[in-house]
Parts: structure tokens; C-alpha cells; sequence
């Protein structure tokens, strides 16, 4: 009796903090993102962004960009954003190869790396997976890859994948899909470079 007690409690408190850390939804003009909209001229592809501590080894997050139709990225529960490139509950429009250059360099530094894990799909499938993270909604902090394993495991292909709250249990999975190629990102920027201007470098404005 007391053990289902303190499971009843333990759920009742898991359930507090996560209302208590609510998402924050956003949702630009559609102007806005119709100003922006990329289309890549690269075969439909997934990518899945794993942030991984470098002192413990442990993932600390997990992204999604897909390219389809158009080029966009589900950062959920995320922190990274940029001033011209709207978003909506987490799903930033307007992609370009520079704007993906910033997100990995806002991510990568000396105590995190960024494993890049992309796999081509067929134009359906992307669609399909831009569908899902357009109407996913926003995501609680520390659910990021609750979302993103919830959104891929639903798609063909990706049935493999496991449901799960772990970045490198998720990356794992994924880069044991068939065709997958896999880079690690590396950076020695200071652990301080969230304030990093929205300046590429080269110099060059976003």
C-alpha cells in the first residue's frame, strides 16, 4: 500500500513540473514566413541534431531539419532562434545553408559537440515528417527528444527508432537506419558563446 502511494506521488510531482515548465508557444504572421521560405535544390533528406556534452559523453538535445518541399528545423523546447527567421511552436522557416551554418555554430563549443546524422528519403516521406513537426506544437522544456523520437517513429522507415527522453539513445538508433552517413561537429569557442552574434565567419550577416 505505501509503495503505491509513493508511486502515485511520484507521478502527481513528475506531472507538477511538467505543467510548471510549460511550453512556450509561438506563432509567426504568415507573411513572415512566406517571406522566408527556402527550398534546398538537395534530395529530400532527415537530419537529426544530437548535442553532446564532451566532459560526461551524455546528450543534452536533440533537432530535426527537414528538407522538402521546403527547408526547416523542429528545435523543440530549444533555445536557439534568429531575428529575421520566424517560427512557429517550434519550427524555424527559412533554412538557408548559412542559417543551418549558425544553428550548428550556436551549439557546437568546447564542452559540446554536435552529431549531424542525415538520411535521404523519398519527397512523401519528407512531406510527411514536415507535416508532423508543423503540427506538433510547442514543447516543454526537457522533452526535446520525447518530441522528436514521437514525430520520426510514426513515419516509414523510421519504425526502428525507439520512443525515448535520451538524445544519444535516439542517435544511436538512427545511425543504424540503412544509408545513413553521420559527421561530428567540433568547435573550440568558449562555453559562454550563446551570445554569439548572428554574424557568420566570414563576417557576413545572416
Amino acid at each position: 500500500m505505501v509503495g503505491r502511494l509513493l508511486r502515485l506521488l511520484s507521478c502527481l510531482v513528475l506531472a507538477f513540473g511538467l505543467a510548471a515548465c510549460g511550453a512556450e508557444p509561438k506563432w509567426a504572421p504568415q507573411d513572415h514566413v512566406d517571406a522566408v521560405r527556402y527550398f534546398s535544390e538537395q534530395p529530400p533528406s532527415i537530419t537529426l541534431y544530437t548535442v553532446v556534452n564532451t566532459r560526461t559523453g551524455s546528450g543534452a538535445h536533440s533537432a530535426i531539419l527537414v528538407n522538402g518541399s521546403e527547408r526547416v528545423i523542429f528545435d523543440p523546447a530549444g533555445t536557439w532562434y534568429h531575428p529575421k527567421l520566424p517560427e512557429r511552436n517550434d519550427v524555424h522557416f527559412g533554412m538557408t545553408d548559412k542559417a543551418v551554418a549558425f544553428y550548428l555554430d550556436y551549439h557546437t563549443r568546447i564542452t559540446y559537440n554536435t552529431i549531424e546524422q542525415t538520411i535521404y528519403v523519398s519527397p512523401e516521406v519528407a512531406e510527411l515528417v514536415m507535416q508532423r513537426v508543423k503540427a506538433y506544437g510547442a514543447v516543454p522544456k526537457a522533452m526535446c527528444t520525447q518530441a522528436t523520437s514521437s514525430i520520426l517513429r510514426g513515419v516509414p522507415g523510421f519504425e526502428s527508432l525507439p520512443q525515448t527522453f535520451y538524445p544519444k539513445k535516439l542517435s544511436d538508433a538512427f545511425g543504424r537506419l540503412p544509408g545513413v552517413s553521420t559527421r561530428v561537429i567540433t568547435d573550440d569557442d568558449a562555453d559562454d558563446n550563446h551570445g554569439v552574434l548572428l554574424v557568420q565567419r566570414d563576417g557576413t550577416p545572416l
